[in-house]
């Protein structure tokens, strides 16, 4: 890319990129360029404000222009292809990520992710989080010797299971968990699932045998109310193991929720009710009563379904959820997307649990299936959705409107932008999606939002681009 003696105008994504690498130093201040964005240190190291960061930028930048004699920059070296120069003009458009291999930043105090069951982004685009910490989530000799007693080694200890990061990747808040002194609550045994709601509360469900409650806090971990009640489906024990048994239809308890979903204009909060029930319920925002709940296709949730054995590709669909119900997400537009993830697919429906359509991916998923969960691209008529499939270890970008899978990216691995059981899924308000993996996946990614542009040719539909790399 050149520049002519005549244009004296800079844009700021061109400087950015011929800026990448190079650190400016200012009094009290250190600019450091990359192709994400300015990074403004103090000397301390500490990230100041953005705004004063781009004030910076602009002075630099002028003067620079003025070093230059109000003339063009020299070619800009190696500069990035057009992605759009040899599109197919018939090719099919859809969002482009890269992995940012450098989010998040180290975790203090020797902390280690478990299994990382949740995310979501709040209003203020921080990224929120919650992992499974207890220690038989992790290896004790190898992974957490510091948290032995006594202590085996330096290093290391699982951190708290709520963990809140700014975009640059900084922790900014942790809490949480069995033991704290924040309220009179009783911590799922095996926690699944985080929402931030229109209020800034911060909503918790859980998987494990007694969680049939859902627990509701403030942004600082404040206790502030309880969903249900923890162990309410147990109704016996035998040699020493708990008996526990489903209500799908229960008005006060809930089966092993595992995501969460708020619709802020009615003040509503749904649950994916779940791993042990077979519904979707809604409750109020304010007092934690339920006030509706449905089955798969609209139906009333029927516990004595028959399935007729497991998930086979090519049978009739269920017309019970399969489950686990496995995630519920409310678009701007009004209707609820819900995974019903071992019957590999996607239902939606109107608010009032009135059935719209389905969709199934990837249908020769068997196992665990292939729909895990969902977040919608953040243009106000949410033009995309992405699907997370933990099983095939990839996600999925759909045309909302016609919910037809454009391409995936990803693949199984552990370096970033692979997926180990790629489990939950966020987007914040610039584009960028943030995923969590379970089990020994135990991380979070940022994918960096690039713009639209052409789906690679050999990456249509559910076929995967692979792993996102940087391309600088």
């Amino acid at each position: 890319m050149q520049y002519s003696p005549n244009d004296q105008r800079l844009r700021l994504l061109d400087v950015l990129q011929f800026l990448s690498g190079f650190q400016v130093y200012w009094p009290f201040t250190v600019l450091r360029f990359n192709q994400r964005g300015i990074y403004c240190l103090g000397l301390g190291g500490d990230t100041m404000n953005r705004k004063y960061a781009f004030l910076l930028l602009t002075a630099f930048v002028g003067g620079l222009a003025v070093a230059c004699g109000g003339g063009g920059m020299a070619e800009e070296p190696a500069a990035e292809a057009d992605p759009m120069a040899n599109a197919d003009p018939n090719a099919k458009m859809a969002p482009m990520f890269e992995v940012d291999p450098t989010w998040p930043d180290n975790l203090p105090n020797h902390w280690l992710m478990g299994p990382t069951i949740g995310v979501d982004v709040d209003a203020q685009d921080n990224i929120w989080i919650v992992h499974r910490n207890t220690p038989d989530n992790f290896v004790a000799t190898t992974e957490i010797g510091l948290a032995q007693d006594p202590p085996l080694s330096e290093c290391c200890q699982p951190g708290p299971p709520v963990m809140v990061f700014n975009q640059e990747g900084n922790l900014i808040d942790s809490w949480g968990g069995p033991g704290t002194e924040t309220g009179d609550y009783v911590w799922p045994e095996s926690n699944h699932g985080i929402l931030v709601d229109h209020m800034d509360n911060v909503w918790i469900g859980g998987n494990g045998q007694g969680d049939s409650h859902v627990l509701k806090f403030t942004r600082s971990g404040e206790f502030l109310l309880s969903a249900g009640t923890h162990g309410a489906r147990q109704v016996g024990e035998r040699d020493g193991r708990r008996i526990f048994e489903r209500d799908s239809l229960s008005e006060d308890s809930y089966g092993r929720v595992a995501e969460i979903g708020v619709d802020p204009e009615a003040n509503e909060i749904y649950f994916a009710d779940g791993y042990f029930n077979k519904r979707i319920a809604v409750v109020d925002a304010d007092t934690g009563e339920l006030k509706r709940y449905w089955g798969a296709y609209g139906n009333v949730p029927d516990d004595d379904y028959d399935f007729g054995g497991p998930y086979r590709e090519g049978n009739e669909p269920a017309q019970q959820f399969r489950g686990p119900v496995h995630s519920v997400d409310i678009s701007n537009d009004g209707l609820v997307y819900v995974t019903d993830r071992a019957e590999d697919r996607i239902q939606v429906f109107q608010k009032d649990g009135t059935f719209v359509q389905e969709v199934h991916v990837a249908t020769h998923t068997l196992s665990q299936g292939s729909t895990w969960d969902i977040d919608f691209s953040p243009d106000p008529e949410q033009r995309f959705l992405y699907l997370a499939d933990g099983q095939n270890m990839k996600v999925y970008i759909i045309e909302r409107e016609t919910m037809e899978v454009l391409t995936a990216f990803g693949d199984g691995g552990r370096q970033p932008g692979m997926f180990f059981a790629v489990h939950s899924i966020a987007v914040d308000s610039d584009g960028n999606i943030y995923t969590t993996e379970t089990y020994e996946g135990s991380r979070i990614q940022n994918f960096v939002y690039k713009g639209l542009g052409p789906v690679p040719a050999g990456a249509e539909g559910e076929n995967s681009q692979g792993v996102l790399w940087p391309t600088n």
